[in-house]
Order: structure tokens, then sequence, then C-alpha cells
């Protein structure tokens, strides 16, 4: 892939779940990208899956992208508020998808980039903003396709522990069924 993928929080806890990190960034490829909001978020998600500590300093996601213009903090606000329902009384709500969102349908060196979450709401938003989009099953069955889980049983099973870790991927019906995502 040479497109950047840019992951949100819930693709990193799913995979930090289940110590499955490693994984994640081998299926990246040096192509990972994250936002201010998702690190941090991610900071906060230490305290229930530790793993997460590795994501800074291991650096496969590189330095967090900062918005720092005044005109683009104005967009992702309205974006946080107007799309996905953010308020004043918590101004982290949802930041994360709306900084995402905004630098890749407005930043041109991340216009072919790839939201990666399983938020329904974000991916919809992306979706309906021509934004290309991949959720943890998608990876997980990229990783069986690229040989680095061994069969769809594992990488079905990877998912059913996902959930039962507190996670909420989408999880084909069988296993089979991840042989045949798009």
């Amino acid at each position: 892939m040479s497109a950047h993928l840019f992951p949100d929080n819930t693709v990193l806890c799913n995979f930090a779940s289940v110590h499955q990190l490693d994984l994640l960034a081998k299926l990246l490829d040096g192509n990972g990208r994250w936002v201010e909001a998702v690190a941090h978020e991610c900071d906060r998600s230490r305290q229930f899956y530790p793993d997460l500590a590795t994501v800074h300093s291991d650096g496969w996601l590189g330095e967090p992208i900062e918005i720092c213009d005044e005109a683009d903090t104005r967009q992702v606000e309205g974006i946080r508020k107007a799309v996905f329902g953010g308020t004043d009384a918590q101004p982290t709500q949802h930041l994360g998808e709306a900084q995402s969102i905004h630098i890749l349908t407005r930043w041109p060196d991340y216009k072919d980039s790839v939201w990666l979450s399983d938020d329904r709401e974000s991916l919809r938003v992306a979706r309906n903003q021509g934004v290309a989009v991949r959720e943890t099953q998608h990876l997980v069955a990229e990783a069986i396709q690229w040989g680095f889980i061994a069969t769809a049983e594992a990488g079905f099973t990877m998912l059913q522990q996902m959930v039962a870790e507190g996670q909420h991927p989408a999880v084909p019906h069988r296993a089979t069924d991840l042989l045949n995502l798009e």
C-alpha cells in the first residue's frame, strides 16, 4: 500500500486488546499516520490497554499531525459539532474523527489516504465525503491474505477475542466470510 493509512483509536484499541499491535504496524507497512487528537485518545486508553504505550515509542504512526492554522481549527470544530454532535462542554468529544476527516478531505497531501475505523458514524461521514475507509475486519482479512495470519479461522477467532475484551469491531457471520470482504 502506498496511501497513508489513518487509524482511529477504536482500531488501535482493537489490536491492543488482543496484544496484536505488531500485526497492525506490519499491516500499515510504514504508511500509518495519526492526528494529535487520536494520539491523545490513545494515551488516555493506555489505562485500559497498556500495550498502547508502545505506539508512540515505536513510532510506526509517525509524529501526530497537528492542526495549527486558525481557519483549519475552525473547520475542524465545525465538523466536530455539526457533523458529529460534539459540544462545548466536552471539547475533545469526536475531535479525532473531525481532525482526521478534515485532513483527509481538505489537505492535498492526504487526499488519497484511507480512514481506518470501526465507528459507524465516522465511517458513514468519511464515505459520504469520498474518503476510502477500512474496518478492523478488513485489516484482519488482509492479514490472512498476506499470510500474516495463518487461517481465516485464526482471524475470525481474533475478531471474536476483541469482542470478548470489550471492543466492537464488525465480525462476519463465518470465518470464511473474511476471505471475501471487499
